[in-house]
């Protein structure tokens, strides 16, 4: 619907394109210099709710999946940040590992995020 360069600059949503490489090179630069206390936990919040809701209305609304994670494999997120955040966002809606288990899904595309690499 939006795919070219043009139908981006016109779109009021546009701007989220342009922010996102930016974002995520200030996260990296921050956390490096051990600053991310110069963000608020208000702004973290709004940004990681704003990131969950637009994946989840991609993948589900468009019926397809997408890496999640920018980079490959481990190159922008380690195994203990994301699961430390996986765990705080079950814990703000009061869900447990049971509640992720029932959800828990394989996608039939599930290889796609690990294409080519050996078991």
């Amino acid at each position: 619907m939006f795919g070219s360069e043009t139908d981006r600059k016109n779109d009021r949503y546009g701007w989220i394109d342009a922010a996102a490489p930016e974002l995520l090179r200030a996260s990296r630069e921050l956390v490096e210099n051990n600053e991310a206390c110069r963000v608020s936990d208000q702004a973290v919040a709004q940004i990681l709710t704003a990131a969950i809701r637009l994946y989840v209305a991609k993948s589900d609304g468009e019926e397809r999946t997408f890496p999640p994670i920018a980079g490959e494999r481990d190159s922008e997120m380690t195994p203990t940040e994301l699961l430390s955040a996986v765990s705080e966002m079950l814990r703000a809606l009061h869900l447990g590992p049971m509640e992720l288990a029932l959800w828990y899904r394989r996608r039939p595309d599930e290889d796609s995020y690990g294409a080519g690499e050996k078991p």
